[in-house]
C-alpha cells in the first residue's frame, strides 16, 4: 500500500468509526423518540375526539329532541364534518328507538358490538373501524336511559404530523452524522499531517539531505516522535561532519609518512628495485589522493554549482608543475570565460584530478596532454587528450575497479559518476595527439541573460605553465 493510500485509509477509517458511533447513538435515541411522537399524535387525536363528544353532553342532559340535537351537533366542527353522531338507547341496552330514530348526526361507523361494549363498560371506548377509529362515550340521561356519542377519527388524523416529525428527526440524525464525520476528519488531519511531515522528513534524510527536520506539532506522541527524529538527525549530522573533518585531516596524517617513504626510496640509488619502489610510492600517493577526494562529500553549506573554467584552471595549474618536472608539454584551452555547471567544486575537482592523474599514471614521461573546455547548448564538455599509447579496451576501462595498468581503476569511475550526476556521461576515444581522449559531458542550466558573468573570469596561469604540444 502506498503512503497516500495508507493516509487515506487512516482518515477514512476514523471517519467510518465516527459515523458508526454517531449512528448507533442516534438510533438509540431516535427509535424511542419516534415511538413517543407516534403515541403523542395518537393520544392527541383521541383526546380531541373525546372533547368533541363531551361538547354534546350538556345538550343531552337537557333534551333528547332530534331537531335540537341535530342543531347542536352541526354547530360543532366535528359534527359539521360529519364525524359526530349520537345513539339513544332504551333500558340501558343499545338499539334504535322506534320514533324519531336512534341515530342522530353523522353516519354510523361503530358496529352494534362496539355499542354494547361501550354501554357495558360505561366508559369511553375506542374501536377500530374501516378507515380510522371511533371514540364511543356513554352519557347517562334522565329516567335511567343512556346515550352514546360517537366521534369518528380518520387514520390520517391519528398519524397527523408523525411523518413530518420523523423526517425532521432523520434529517437531524444525518446532519449529526455528517458533522461527526467532518469533525473526525479534521481531528484525523491534525494527527495525519504531522505524521506525513515526519515521514517526508525521514525520506528526505534517507535521500541524503542532512538538513531535513520534522515539525514538532500534533498530539504529544507525534510531537515526541518529531523531537526524537530531529535529535537523531542532529546527531547524524554531527557524526557525518566529524567524519568529513577526519577525512579532510587524513591527507595531513598520511603526508608525513609518505614523504618519509619517498625520501627513503630516493636514497636507494639506481637500480631496478629502487625504480620500482619509487614508482610504487608515486602510485600510492596518487591513489590515496583520489580515494580521499572520492570519499569526501560536499558540506551542507557548500554550493551545489561551480565555475568549471575556474576549477579546471586551478587543477591544471596544480598538475602543470609536475608536467614541467617530467618534461610534458601541456595546454589548457577554453578556460578564459565562466562555464557554470551544477556540480560542487570539490566533486568537479576530484573528477579533474582523476582524469589528469591518469595521464601521468598511464603515459610515459615526456608525453604531452591538453585540456579543452567547450560550452554548448545545455552542456559543458571537458576534453582531456594525451599523446600516450591510448586505451585498448575502453569498455573495460570504465568498469569500476578494473585497470590494465596496475592501479585501482577508480579514476574514470569517479569522473563518470560526477558526469552522470548531472545527466551527462563519460566517453573514451582517440585524441588528435595519438593517445586517449576522455570526454566529460556535464549537463547545465540555461545561461543567464547578458552572456558573460561579471567578476567570474578564471585566473590565467603563467605562460611558463601553458606549454604548447610539440614545443
Amino acid at each position: 500500500m502506498s503512503g497516500a493510500s495508507a493516509r487515506a485509509s487512516v482518515r477514512t477509517t476514523l471517519a467510518l468509526v465516527s459515523a458508526a458511533v454517531t449512528s448507533m447513538v442516534a438510533i438509540a435515541f431516535l427509535i424511542p423518540l419516534a415511538v413517543i411522537v407516534r403515541d403523542v399524535a395518537r393520544d392527541r387525536a383521541f383526546t380531541s375526539a373525546q372533547l368533541a363528544g363531551a361538547a354534546i353532553d350538556p345538550v343531552l342532559a337537557v333534551t333528547t329532541n332530534r331537531v335540537t340535537l341535530d342543531r347542536a351537533i352541526l354547530s360543532t366542527p366535528t359534527g359539521a364534518a360529519g364525524q359526530l353522531a349520537v345513539y339513544l338507547t332504551s333500558g340501558g341496552s343499545a338499539g334504535r328507538a322506534a320514533a324519531g330514530g336512534a341515530l342522530i348526526g353523522g353516519p354510523q361507523h361503530a358496529s352494534a358490538a362496539d355499542l354494547h361494549a361501550a354501554v357495558a363498560a360505561a366508559r369511553s371506548f375506542i374501536a377500530a373501524v374501516p378507515g380510522g377509529y371511533t371514540v364511543l362515550q356513554p352519557v347517562a340521561l334522565a329516567g335511567g336511559s343512556l346515550a352514546v356519542t360517537e366521534v369518528y377519527v380518520p387514520s390520517a388524523e391519528v398519524s397527523r404530523g408523525v411523518t413530518a416529525s420523523w423526517a425532521v428527526m432523520t434529517a437531524t440524525a444525518l446532519a449529526l452524522i455528517a458533522v461527526s464525520v467532518i469533525v473526525a476528519d479534521r481531528l484525523a488531519s491534525r494527527v495525519s499531517r504531522p505524521a506525513r511531515e515526519l515521514a517526508a522528513a525521514a525520506a528526505t534524510l534517507g535521500d541524503g539531505d542532512l538538513s531535513a527536520r520534522s515539525t514538532t506539532a500534533g498530539p504529544a506522541e507525534l510531537a515526541a516522535a518529531g523531537h526524537a527524529f530531529n535529535a537523531m538527525a542532529e546527531r547524524l549530522s554531527r557524526l557525518i561532519t566529524a567524519e568529513r573533518v577526519m577525512a579532510a585531516d587524513l591527507p595531513h596524517r598520511l603526508r608525513t609518512p609518505l614523504t618519509a617513504l619517498r625520501m627513503n626510496a630516493a636514497a636507494l640509488g639506481p637500480g631496478r628495485a629502487a625504480d620500482d619502489t619509487r614508482l610504487a610510492v608515486d602510485r600510492l600517493e596518487r591513489e590515496i589522493d583520489l580515494i580521499i577526494r572520492a570519499a569526501r562529500r560536499p558540506a551542507a553549506d557548500e554550493p551545489s554549482g561551480c565555475d568549471a573554467a575556474e576549477v579546471l584552471a586551478d587543477r591544471f595549474g596544480f598538475w602543470s608543475a609536475l608536467a614541467e618536472d617530467q618534461g610534458r608539454p601541456s595546454q589548457l584551452t577554453g578556460a578564459d570565460w565562466p562555464a557554470p555547471v551544477p556540480v560542487s567544486r570539490s566533486d568537479l575537482a576530484a573528477a579533474a584530478d582523476s582524469l589528469l592523474g591518469n595521464v601521468f599514471r598511464h603515459t610515459p614521461e615526456g608525453a604531452g596532454f591538453a585540456v579543452t573546455l567547450y560550452r554548448g547548448e545545455g552542456a559543458v564538455l571537458v576534453l582531456v587528450a594525451d599523446a600516450g599509447p591510448g586505451i585498448a579496451d575502453p569498455d573495460r576501462a570504465l568498469l569500476r575497479g578494473s585497470s590494465g595498468a596496475g592501479s585501482t581503476g577508480l579514476g574514470l569511475d569517479i569522473a563518470r559518476r560526477v558526469a552522470e550526476s548531472t545527466g551527462g556521461g563519460l566517453k573514451i576515444g582517440t585524441s588528435a595527439l595519438g593517445g586517449a581522449q576522455i570526454q566529460l559531458r556535464l549537463r547545465t542550466w540555461s545561461p543567464p541573460p547578458g552572456g558573460r558573468a561579471s567578476g567570474r573570469l578564471s585566473r590565467r596561469r603563467p605562460a611558463r605553465r601553458r606549454l604548447l604540444i610539440g614545443r
